[in-house]
């Protein structure tokens, strides 16, 4: 007893436990399971096991959505017994290889991105472009670049970028391979577009007028 007269319980924690092989069906399924293995009498056990599945296709019911998913509770079982159940089973025993297979290792790209507002991608067109021949095709195609470098220059960073920015980031990227011919002269960018993240679900570029227009014909119509 303690001075409070509370006798001293052990508490018995589950990161103090065995961990679980399936945590979606609980440890209440893994003593059932450990007591399939004491039955002595095979048809008995059988029994047993098939009440344990509709058990775990209850805790577990998202297991509808899988094809033969019958034959995957079956596999649950086998898998929290660690394969050693004999009963009559309507699916055979998988194999425990099946389930410790290392999964298939995924390349990660090799070089880092170098300047992520811009993506991966405008890295790749700068390298075409440094093989295309000199020439009026070409100038266009930088341009063209280039007011794309700043849209997305704006959307990530601030209200305004220079376009000597953004030639200087051309170049640069190329590694100086690259050079933005003078005289070229970027689109301006009117005064009512806004540029968002694309995580905000706004249309990237569009007129702010416009989207508020959309936005007072949405009203009227509930309103009507």
């Amino acid at each position: 007893m303690t001075d409070k007269g509370f006798t001293n319980v052990g508490l018995d924690y589950n990161t103090e436990r065995e961990k679980l092989i399936m945590p979606e069906y609980g440890r209440n399924v893994l003593k059932m399971v450990e007591t399939l293995k004491t039955i002595e009498d095979r048809q008995m056990r059988t029994r047993q096991a098939r009440a344990v599945v509709k058990v775990m296709e209850i805790l577990n019911p998202q297991v509808h959505l899988q094809d033969n998913y019958e034959q995957k509770l079956w596999d649950h079982l086998y898998l929290i017994a660690g394969f050693d159940l004999d009963v009559d089973s309507p699916y055979p025993c998988p194999e425990k290889e099946q389930f410790e297979s290392v999964p298939v290792h995924i390349p990660m790209k090799g070089s880092r991105i170098r300047a992520t507002h811009y993506g991966r991608n405008i890295e790749k067109i700068i390298d075409l472009l440094c093989e295309q021949p000199e020439g009026e095709t070409k100038t266009e195609l930088i341009r063209s670049l280039a007011i794309y470098m700043r849209q997305q220059y704006l959307i990530w960073n601030k209200d305004s970028v220079a376009d000597e920015t953004i030639f200087a980031d051309i170049e640069k990227l190329s590694d100086y391979r690259l050079k933005v011919p003078e005289g070229i002269n970027l689109t301006k960018i009117s005064s009512d577009v806004s540029f968002a993240k694309p995580s905000f679900g706004v249309n990237v570029g569009q007129s702010g007028k416009g989207n508020r227009q959309r936005k007072n014909n949405r009203r009227q119509g509930k309103k009507k």
